[in-house]
């Protein structure tokens, strides 16, 4: 599904750039897509196990996995290209967590770079597939607002049926076109 599904619309949204950040990437499925296509693969991933067997398993390549907190990642202001998360905001645990993950997101992320992401849309099945862990949905309702809010522009959201219904979007921080 990662590379029937999300590397077309991948490539459909953006270029992903020299320097791509990666929020939340858990086991890494995602990052070993993102570092066959970017120069450098920064992830940063909040659970010390999964940060360290995800360094581990993927020491001496073009990704360097960071264990800390995407709401304050420390990483340098206007640095990534292109900043990704995929089925990771409703494990951030409030509303409030989630709009400071998207804040810190606009500040690491280049002028006119692209800021894609997806979720899955609140059901019982997935509510269900919840129950022992952290699980605040994004309402694809409010989530454009959220994200301009932030900063963004050329904010696009939206909800696709697949084995579940998943939600899309990518927007832009607003700056000149690198030449």
């Amino acid at each position: 599904m990662l590379e029937t599904i999300l590397l077309p619309w991948l490539a459909e949204v953006t270029e992903l750039g020299d320097d791509v950040l990666e929020i939340g990437p858990g086991p890494g499925l995602t990052t070993d897509l993102l570092r066959q296509r970017a120069a450098r693969v920064t992830a940063v991933e909040i659970d010390p196990g999964l940060a360290s067997a995800l360094a581990d398993r993927l020491r001496d390549t073009n990704v360097e996995v960071v264990h800390g907190d995407a709401s304050d990642t420390g990483l340098a202001p206007d640095r990534f290209s292109t900043v990704t998360c995929f089925a990771m905001l409703h494990h951030v645990p409030s509303v409030e967590l989630q709009d400071r993950v998207l804040a810190e997101v606009h500040r690491v992320l280049r002028p006119a770079g692209c800021f894609l992401g997806t979720d899955a849309v609140e059901s019982p099945a997935i509510r269900q597939a919840h129950v022992d862990d952290v699980y605040v949905p994004v309402d694809p309702d409010t989530l454009g607002a959220r994200l301009e809010a932030a900063g963004f522009t050329e904010v696009n959201v939206d909800v696709l049926d697949h084995a579940y219904r998943e939600l899309r979007f990518h927007a832009r921080k607003p700056g000149p076109t690198p030449s």
